[in-house]
């Protein structure tokens, strides 16, 4: 076995080790995440980030939080700070830990169905530092608020995860298994075998 084949080892502590390969596709997973969102912003509350957030804890198990909170980072830098930053703390993980429940799952629809009701939760996980902060009254205003929002979310969730989940999926684990130089002949076979 080489080493480009091999899993990551454990370091002191026992915890796995990152190689530079795998931080380079969980920085990529986090850019992509983040360019995707701004590309998508025009259309109300559609966003692919579900599917990217699900998609790469399929890929790097618990190691995809680096990316998921790497995106969380940028979007702090980008947009700056406010009450809806507590909530980016929390609120992705719970697609990324939902998806890796469902990892050994090859069917599209549980995970569009997480995906759904994540959307349609949404607004009701972001309303919770406004409980805090506001109380009962605050938090529900924001929820109630945006409830049609939220039904715009879950719909593009489940139609982005139920179409592209697979083929990004099947993409995402060639990108594993292939070395550095055939990176490109793998996103072009699976451009070919669609």
């Amino acid at each position: 076995m080489n080493s480009r084949s091999m899993p990551d080892k454990p370091q002191t502590g026992g915890r796995p080790r990152l190689r530079a390969r795998r931080l380079a596709l969980l920085a990529l997973m986090a850019a992509g995440m983040s360019a995707a969102k701004a590309v998508m912003a025009p259309l109300p509350n559609i966003e692919p980030v579900t599917l990217l957030v699900m998609l790469c804890a399929l890929a790097f198990g618990p190691q995809a939080f680096y990316a998921v909170y790497t995106f969380v980072a940028l979007e702090f830098l980008l947009y700056g700070f406010g009450m809806w930053s507590f909530a980016y703390l929390y609120v992705w993980t719970i697609p990324a830990v939902g998806a890796m429940l469902l990892r050994r799952c090859r069917s599209r629809w549980p995970f569009a169905l997480l995906s759904a009701a994540f959307g349609l939760l949404f607004g009701a996980l972001c309303a919770i530092p406004y409980l805090f902060v506001g109380g009962w009254a605050a938090a529900v205003s924001f929820w109630t608020a945006g409830i049609v929002f939220d039904l715009i979310h879950a719909a593009g969730n489940f139609i982005l995860a139920a179409l592209l989940l697979p083929p990004l999926r099947r993409l995402l684990e060639r990108l594993q298994k292939t070395d550095c130089g055939s990176t490109a002949h793998a996103i072009r076979k699976e451009t070919e075998d669609q």
